[in-house]
């Protein structure tokens, strides 16, 4: 069996979203780190929390 660990899953998330792709994460401590990671690199996303989980949408340059 394969297991990620927390900051390869959060770094390629990241990855999705500098490429212009959604990014979505089942638990709330990933979403946490990935905010943050967000806010540091002063990426502009839109968070949508749902009951399944968490997706990080890049807002598009106007």
């Amino acid at each position: 069996m394969y297991i990620l660990s927390s900051k390869q899953v959060v770094q390629e998330k990241i990855n999705h979203i500098k490429k212009g792709f959604s990014a979505y994460v089942e638990t709330a401590e990933l979403a946490n780190i990935i905010k943050k990671e967000c806010q540091i690199l002063q990426l502009d996303v839109y968070e949508d929390a749902t009951e399944l989980g968490y997706w990080f949408i890049p807002k598009k340059e106007k």
